[in-house]
């Protein structure tokens, strides 16, 4: 296919504003790229095919979405090669005064007459950048970019410059638009990844959902296009997660306990880790019947990008605990000395360290927590329900030496899963995590499948308070175990204007560490008007700000509604009991 050919259809499809028709558009591009001459064909079976390079040309990618190549090139780079490719009169400056004045790369390219530039720089392309007298392709453009992508070392800039400028001087206006958009990642012609899924589907045939399920194993558009051209339905069916390959990680929305547990029998619940989040590939050695080899692990961020060498702890993790092939989803959290979480801030000074590991591994330890398990042992798990995966996890990082039955709380890197419908057991849950310095939790439906790239119901945030009311301290208990000296479990009181007195709203022990729990006791302790049993009553002189999920009508509270999931914030030592929140405005936020 010539590259002039992808650009008319990237015009078009530019200027469609229907999403149906750009479907359509998008359909005719790859039924034409899929029926591309033997003469454009790969020189070798690892070569993409034409289908696969314009699969990605259209979203404006060069390499596959889990491939972590990089063109490498800045915005200066580009500017250089297309004023040198303009003429000897015009240089990057000048490019980069069009483009404040066009606000498009793409249109600063199409605005110069290229072609003229003759001399040794325009003969100094790549594989495909050549004066062959011939229209530049498709796979011209993608070959002369692998180069550049490959250009390392000394002299390296100058090179990649040589390359583009080879490229751009044998472009039209219109090629150069698109080349110039391809090569900063900005082609933005409305062709998103569900575009390229309905066009897959529709230009050979196969139902949406087998396309879709064979992007999320392979998360490669090119691939699937060309499978789905070659082989169909069956041949998309056939594939499967590759160990070393990442595929996106699944996300999860912003939610309550309430609506959790509103639409799922009973929640799954696991901490939510202030850490960096990571995709696990380990392939174990290969036995002397299958040719050797050493064990091989890979080490993914969210974003797909490899970040294996500035994390050697959990390449450790991996050969020391992993006998099978697996792909694991989790989070990598630093630690301090004594194994307690630090700020996710810690943690960036190592996830994309390149230099001087060591060091850096000194002065800030990580630790793995996987909370998934996609594949195990050759079988893939994504439409396997959260709780058998999260079985599978287990077995998977429970040591080949471990006897009988292990606790879950003795295995390294496991991230613990509870399951239940008590709103309190949650709410017990999530003071844990926070006491141990994390985030809080996550829900899960306990029935969901793993969903690549997908931001769903099925994963949960605990959402954060979006409202907070000032009440005042009427009442707490004494603690139990090591908390016994404190006082928790506060009683919360607004206090009604018509009457002026004090109404109970509910009770708050969550979003409490021992620490705070011993210097609220020092502050309430003078304040004790009377004790039963582990009870106590206090006069009213504190007030606590308190986060909440919703207000409900209860009968258990004198006011006669109660704070759902309360979430202790601060004592509000500027306030007074009289400066509380009333009655009337809990009942006017319930009514929001």
């Amino acid at each position: 296919m010539e590259f002039a050919t992808f650009a008319d259809r990237a015009g078009t499809i530019e200027a469609e504003p229907a999403d149906l028709e750009i479907v359509d558009h998008v359909r005719a591009l790859l039924e034409e790229a899929g029926s591309a001459g033997e003469s454009e064909s790969p020189k070798t079976a690892r070569e993409p095919a034409t289908i696969e390079i314009v699969a990605r040309f259209v979203q404006g990618r060069v390499v596959p979405a889990w491939d972590s190549t990089k063109l490498d090139i800045g915005p200066s780079t580009c500017y250089e090669a297309i004023a040198r490719a303009a003429g000897t009169n015009v240089d990057a400056d000048d490019v980069e005064e069009r483009l404040a004045d066009l606000g498009e790369i793409g249109d600063v390219a199409a605005s110069y007459d290229f072609g003229g530039q003759a001399g040794l720089g325009a003969f100094a392309g790549g594989s495909g950048a050549g004066a062959d007298g011939e229209d530049l392709t498709v796979r011209e453009v993608y070959e002369t970019l692998e180069d550049v992508a490959a250009a390392e070392g000394s002299g390296s800039q100058d090179r990649k410059i040589d390359l583009l400028f080879g490229l751009f001087n044998r472009c039209s206006s219109e090629e150069a638009r698109y080349l110039a958009r391809l090569v900063l990642s900005e082609m933005r012609i409305g062709v998103g990844e569900g575009t390229v899924r309905d066009a897959i589907s529709e230009a050979f045939d196969v139902p949406e959902e087998r396309v879709e399920r064979a992007l999320q194993v392979s998360n490669d558009y090119g691939q699937v296009a060309r499978v789905a051209r070659d082989e169909g339905l069956e041949g998309l069916d056939a594939m499967d997660l590759e160990v070393g390959r990442p595929v996106q990680a699944m996300l999860a929305q912003a939610g309550t306990v309430t609506d959790a547990l509103g639409e799922w029998d009973e929640a799954a619940v696991e901490w939510k880790y202030d850490g960096a989040r990571i995709q696990l590939h380990y392939h174990p050695a290969a036995g002397p019947e299958n040719g050797g080899g050493d064990a091989e692990t890979s080490v993914f961020s969210r974003n797909m990008e490899e970040v294996t060498d500035a994390l050697p702890e959990i390449v450790e993790f991996a050969e020391e605990t992993l006998e099978g092939p697996a792909i694991l989803d989790g989070e990598v959290v630093a630690i301090d000395e004594d194994g307690d979480p630090l700020p996710f801030q810690e943690v960036l000074k190592r996830f994309r360290r390149k230099h001087d590991v060591a060091k850096a591994r000194e002065d800030v330890a990580v630790r793995p927590v996987f909370f998934d398990c996609l594949h195990a042992d050759g079988e893939d798990l994504l439409e396997e329900p959260l709780t058998a995966r999260h079985e599978r996890l287990e077995e998977v990082l429970t040591p080949p030496s471990a006897d009988g039955d292990v606790d879950p709380e003795d295995v390294d890197g496991l991230s613990l899963l509870w399951l239940t419908d008590d709103p309190e057991e949650i709410e017990s849950i999530d003071a844990d995590a926070l006491e141990s310095g994390h985030e809080g939790i996550m829900l899960k439906n306990p029935d969901s499948t793993y969903s690549p790239g997908r931001r769903g119901k099925h994963w949960r945030k605990r959402k954060p308070d979006v409202e907070t009311l000032d009440c005042v301290v009427t009442g707490a208990e004494w603690g139990e175990g090591r908390r016994a000296t404190f006082l928790g479990t506060f009683e919360l009181s607004v206090r009604d204007e018509s009457t002026g007195e004090l109404e109970t709203v509910g009770k708050v022990a969550t979003g409490i560490t021992d620490e705070k729990l011993e210097e609220l006791t020092e502050l309430l302790e003078s304040h004790i008007a009377a004790e039963e049993g582990q009870a106590v009553d206090l006069e009213p002189a504190v007030v606590f700000e308190v986060g909440y999920e919703e207000i409900q009508t209860s009968p258990t509270y004198s006011a006669g509604y109660a704070l759902r999931f309360p979430r202790f914030l601060g004592v509000r030592s500027d306030k007074n009991p009289e400066d509380a929140d009333t009655l009337e405005r809990l009942e006017s936020l319930r009514s929001e």
